[in-house]
Order: structure tokens, then sequence, then C-alpha cells
């Protein structure tokens, strides 16, 4: 189809020639194109294949233009339905011009592939004509097509229909598959190293790739295998030379897979133009499959209370879709309130590494597989407690979805529950990596939290006390979380106007359902104070039900619960730790100064003076005393984290750590007998306190009616 030509005005093309060429914009055009006809008769309705190779990335919204010469009659009617191959938004067609919006992303260097299934008749006349492709960020490419008589078209649609035979019809299993026989028309013959394509129902069924070893061409390995959209070009072997007809095999190993949709479907293989169609098979939505169950993972969480901070991890087997180095698995959460603004790519794991990056847009998570990773469909995906990923404020029940190259699994539902439990790490920190060491005199034993106004539904400030921290903050980067319990209500912002650290108003403040994480404007080092006060104008409200509250203080560099406090609301006064009642001692014994105390069967631990609240009380099982793991981090000041499963306590380079239902322990490397198993009560460790102090070396000492530790 010949394009006008026209001269440049002589005013322009001189302004041209004197205009120096420093930044001329780099062109891109389609590369490879195909273009091909299913049935090449003259005036002949035809399919036609469209195949071509990007050199500009193309994002869901962009177009494909593909363009048929004047003498084509191309229906106004063309939908979306009508293109296959591709996922499409929208279909507009004006002229002799068909624009195809995609709604997926490609990427530099994808083979695009799709099928305009109707709506083109062919030109009336027998010769060659144009078809030209463009896309929204790249200029055309034209390529050529033979229109023949309509009496002598060798390429019309065959009607010999051909079986096809699938290992298993439940919808979404991998499959092994067999198509044939195909008894070819007229007197055509397979040829070595001819192509045979295949034109698969759904894009979706396909892997990414596909081995020559796991596809037969009439009992021989193919010569080669290559997949573009919804089509494979398989190479014919040399034993299939001469053969009159094809029939194809596919090991279950290549990777294919049923549609995820119950429904009837067709199969389509092409060969020396012409197009063999299938028999007519069909998917069963609910059909008997083993491995069907991987659609639907479970989720696990550290702690299922509603607004809580948690972990997250599951298993996911996305099928005949490998995540690959570098690849994208997108995490959709039930609320965009769930995900903090800022993330870090070393808090997600998958298959135990690190994610390479990280980002978030509203309740999606993007995760890149880092470098190195092994591509594989299943995948152990850990978002750790150090994200910052919240729960939904409300309670009930919700899922969780995970897409690799546009599979999306939806996980089993999960419940979150109306209260949080102790907001703690998934997992103790290995010793083997770095660990931040408090300094001895960063105790927060002493710290407070007080409410401005403790009356029921009342808005009120907060007033935090850490004594001291024992990793710094660098000021606009790292933040301390100040996490309410459910029954406050949070506002989904706070100016940070209305929160100072220090006296000097914040940098930033983000909230994150029932958590507020608050960025100084100056520097903090450690083993100082930090004295946050929000003020009532940030609009946060006391409960609506009287009762004492526990809030807790963390910060982005420490792991673990730093220290929380109860507020008492509704109450005469706020519910603040209150010095001990004397206890005479025995003459002849005396508690140091330095220690902690506790008593048997109380939920409490008395330093310094003053005594402070315990979740489980202290108890003796044999001979042995167990306390709180939480003991260890609030009275004694040692780095300890715990969860459900597992505890490790720190003091500088010595870690012992502990297993829920064990009588063994480790420290460091070492492992070592316990006088009795660690159990939880009320989803707190209990410990055998002589394991802790006699292998980091403290002291027990008994001073009737309390025990005392101290170094």
């Amino acid at each position: 189809m010949e394009k006008s030509k026209k001269a440049l005005p002589i005013v322009l093309a001189s302004a041209l020639a004197a205009t120096p060429f420093v930044a001329v914009p780099q062109a891109y055009a389609v590369e490879k194109l195909d273009v091909s006809a299913d049935n090449d008769g003259a005036g002949k309705e035809s399919e036609y294949d469209i195949k071509f190779t990007l050199e500009e990335d193309l994002a869901s919204g962009d177009t494909i233009t593909v363009d048929f010469d004047d003498d084509f009659d191309v229906d106004k009617d063309i939908s979306k339905k009508d293109i296959s191959g591709i996922d499409v938004k929208r279909v507009e067609v004006d002229d002799n011009e068909v624009t195809i919006t995609v709604d997926e992303d490609f990427d530099e260097g994808d083979k695009i592939s799709f099928t305009i299934k109707k709506g083109i008749t062919n030109p009336d006349d027998k010769g060659t004509y144009d078809v030209s492709v463009e896309t929204e960020n790249e200029s055309s490419d034209t390529d050529e097509v033979e229109i023949k008589k309509s009496s002598s078209s060798s390429s019309s649609k065959s009607k010999n229909d051909y079986s096809v035979t699938l290992s298993s019809k439940a919808a979404g299993e991998k499959v092994s598959l067999k198509l044939g026989k195909i008894s070819l028309k007229g007197s055509d013959e397979l040829e070595t190293s001819s192509t045979i394509t295949v034109t698969f129902p759904e894009k979706g069924m396909l892997p990414s790739s596909i081995d020559e070893d796991d596809v037969k061409v009439n009992g021989y390995t193919a010569k080669s295998v290559s997949i573009s959209g919804s089509s494979v070009d398989i190479k014919i072997p040399s034993g299939a030379d001469s053969d009159d007809y094809i029939t194809l095999e596919f090991d279950k190993s290549a990777g294919i897979e049923n549609p995820s949709s119950g429904d009837k479907y067709v199969f389509k293989v092409k060969y020396d133009g012409t197009t063999y169609e299938s028999d007519e098979f069909e998917i069963t939505k609910n059909g008997s499959s083993s491995s069907s169950a991987s659609d639907s993972f479970t989720v696990n969480l550290s702690d299922p209370g509603a607004g809580a901070r948690t972990s997250y991890t599951f298993d996911a087997d996305f099928g005949s879709k490998e995540l690959k180095e570098d690849g994208e698995l997108i995490l959709e959460f039930p609320s965009s309130d769930m995900v903090p603004g800022i993330l870090t790519a070393s808090d997600f794991l998958l298959n135990g590494k690190a994610a390479k990056k990280a980002s978030a847009v509203g309740n999606k998570v993007a995760l890149v597989a880092p470098t190195g990773f092994k591509a594989t469909s299943k995948v152990k995906v850990e978002v750790t407690f150090g994200a910052w990923i919240s729960n939904p404020k409300t309670a009930g029940s919700y899922t969780l979805k995970a897409t690799v190259s546009g599979r999306t699994l939806e996980s089993k539902a999960f419940s979150i529950g109306g209260s949080s439990v102790n907001p703690t790490p998934t997992n103790p920190i290995n010793p083997t990596n770095p660990v931040p060491v408090p300094n001895t005199n960063t105790n927060n034993s002493t710290a407070t939290i007080a409410l401005t106004q403790n009356a029921l539904g009342k808005q009120t400030g907060v007033n935090v006390a850490i004594k001291g921290l024992g990793v710094g903050l660098q000021k606009q980067r790292d933040f301390i979380e100040i996490v309410f319990p459910v029954g406050y209500k949070v506002p989904a912002y706070i100016a940070p106007a209305n929160i100072s650290v220090n006296g000097v108003g914040a940098n930033f403040v983000a909230v994150r359902g029932q958590n507020v994480l608050i960025y100084p404007s100056q520097d903090i080092p450690a083993a100082t104070n930090a004295n946050v006060v929000i003020n009532p104008a940030a609009n946060i409200v006391n409960p609506a039900v009287k009762n004492t509250y526990s809030i807790s203080v963390f910060t982005s560099e420490e792991r673990g619960l730093l220290f929380a406090r109860a507020v008492g609301v509704g109450m005469p006064s706020p519910a603040q730790p209150k010095p001990a009642t004397p206890t005479p001692q025995q003459p002849s014994t005396a508690i140091p100064a330095n220690a902690a105390s506790f008593k048997v069967n109380t939920a409490s631990f008395t330093l310094q003076g003053k005594t402070y609240p315990l979740s489980v009380a202290p108890y003796i099982e044999g001979n042995t005393t167990m306390v709180p793991a939480q003991f260890f981090k609030e009275a004694m000041a040692l780095t300890t984290q715990w969860n459900n499963t597992s505890v490790a306590v720190i003091s500088g380079t010595k870690v012992v750590k502990f297993t829920v239902g064990s009588k063994k322990a480790k420290v460091g490397n070492t492992e070592i007998q316990l006088p009795t198993p660690v159990v939880l009560k009320n989803g707190m460790p209990m410990i055998p306190i002589r394991t802790v102090t006699d292998n980091l070396g403290y002291k027990v000492g008994w001073a009737a009616p309390s025990v005392y530790v101290y170094k």
C-alpha cells in the first residue's frame, strides 16, 4: 500500500539543517512482525495471527494498532472477546484500523502474539497486501499478506476434527496432553525443521518455556519448542519427515495447565498454511483435582488481633507459572491501611532469601525476586514482623492474594480476632547476625505512659517517657512506634505538628491501624531519654468501656517490645506503676540495690523500689522456678525475643535459645538439657530461670518471700 510523501517546506528544512543534532530522541519500532491469515482466499473472512517483538515497554492501558490495507473489509463491531492471546481492556475500529487497549504489562524484548478471530474479510482480488502494526510507544512495521483466488486457497480451515486427550479435565490442574491423530490435507507431508504451530485456548495454560524433551511429534522428540503468547511453535524432528499425519504429545513435566474456568474449548494446529481445529473438550470447575488445592494457600500470622502488627507466612504453588530471578510477586492485602508507607526489602523473604525490591501502591505490595533466585512455581513467602504490616482494624474473616506472571491465587480465609496478643517478633534473632546490644543505662523499667484525659470516649493526649534507647535513632529515617490496643480510636491521619519528640515537632507521622509511627526531626543517640508528647488535637479517643488498657512502645531499630504500660480509662486516675509495699526482710538477708525481685504466684516484679506488672505469674514446677520471658527483658534489661514457639535471650555475644514444649535448649551452639520443658501460658513462654542466670553470669538469691536476681 503506497504512502504519500511530502517535501519539507524550504524554511523548515533550512532551520533543521542549521540546528545541531544534540538531543534527537531515539525512535523505536516494533520488530520481527509476522502477520498470517487463517484463510488466504480472496473475499473470505479470516482469522489473523499477529506476532512481533517489542523494543519499548508496553504498560496496561497502552495501545496496539493494526492497520489493514484499504482493500480489506474490517467490521466495526470487533470487540475484546474477538481478540485472543493477550488481555484486552477494549477495542476500537476506525476505518481499517483496529486499536487494541491492552490490560497487562509487557517489557522491552517481549514477544507479543494475538489473534483477531473475526471481523476481517480479505480483499476480493488476489495479490499482496500490506498490514501494519504499531504500539503507543513505537512506530509501525509492515508485513505482506498474500491473498489467493478463493478456489485455489490451500490455507482454509480444515473441518477434519481430531481428539484432545488430557490426563485430567479439572480446572487449573497440571496435565499431560495429546492432540491427534491429525490427517494432513491433500498431499501435504511433514518436512524436517518446518514448523507446527499450536494455538492454546488461553495464554494462561502455558508456562514461560517448554523443554523440547517434553514434546513429541509422531513419537519423536521435537527439534525445538518456543512460546509466544498463546501459541507454541514446534520444529519437526527428522524422524517424522514425510509423515502425512500429526500426533502431538506434551508430557506433564512440560508445565501445561488446564484453564482456570470450567467451559468448553478447542485447540488449533497450523501446518503449511492450513489450520486444523480440534474436537471441543470440556473443563470442569469442580473436578477431582488433587493439585488444585494449591490454588488456596494457608496464611499463618504471629498475631491475629485486630489492628495488631504481625508477620504473614504462607506457601503457594503457582502451577505452570514460575517466579524467576528479577521476577515480580504481588501481594494483595485486604486493605491499604495495613501497609506502611515505607518498606524494606529485607523484611520480605522469598524461599528464605530477601527480596531485591519491595514497593507498595495502596493495598498491593510488589516484591522482586533476588539475584540468584532459582526459578520455581512453589514459593514460600515470609512477611516478617519487621515489615510493620498490621492486621485489619475490624475483627472478621479475610483473605490474601498472591500473583506471579498473571496467575493469581487467593488464600483460605483467616480470622482476625477482637484483641491483640503480645506483639513480639515472629522469629528470635539469629545469633549469627549482628544484634543491637542495649546500653546498660537504658533500662526502661521506670519508663512511663500517661494520659492527659482518662474519661470514657474522650479525646486524650498521651505522654510517653522513654528512659533510654538501646540503639539510637536517625532523624527523618528511623521512628518510634506507639501501639494502642483495640478500643482506642486512632485517626487515619495525624498532623506532625500535634506530636513532639524531646520538645521538637515530629518530621513525619504515619498511622497504620492502631499503630502510630513517629519520625523525629532530630537524631536521638543511644542511652538518652526520648519524651514523646501527643497532643489531644491528634484526635486519639479513649475506649468507651471502663478498663485497664496496655499501650506498647517500639522503635524501628530495636527488635521486639521496648516496654508496655497499663493505663486506666474511666477510673479516678491513670493506672501507673506504683511503689511496692515494703516487705519485711529477714535480718540476715539484704536484697542488692541493683536486683530485680519477684514472688512466686504473683504477676509482678520489683525494681529499685517500684513494682511493674507481668503478664503471667512465676510459679514452681517440681523444684524449678519458671518465669515469663517478659521478665528477662523488662526486669533484667536483656534483649529478649519470643513468640508462641521459641525464645531467645541475649547478653552481649551470648545467646540462650529455647523451644516451647522442649526440654532442650541451646547456649550458643551447645545443646543443654532443661529440668522441665518450656511451656506456653496465656501466649507467654515460661522459662526455667536458672538456665538463663547460670549461663549469662547472673546470680539468684532468696529473701522470703521474694526471689531476686542480680549481677
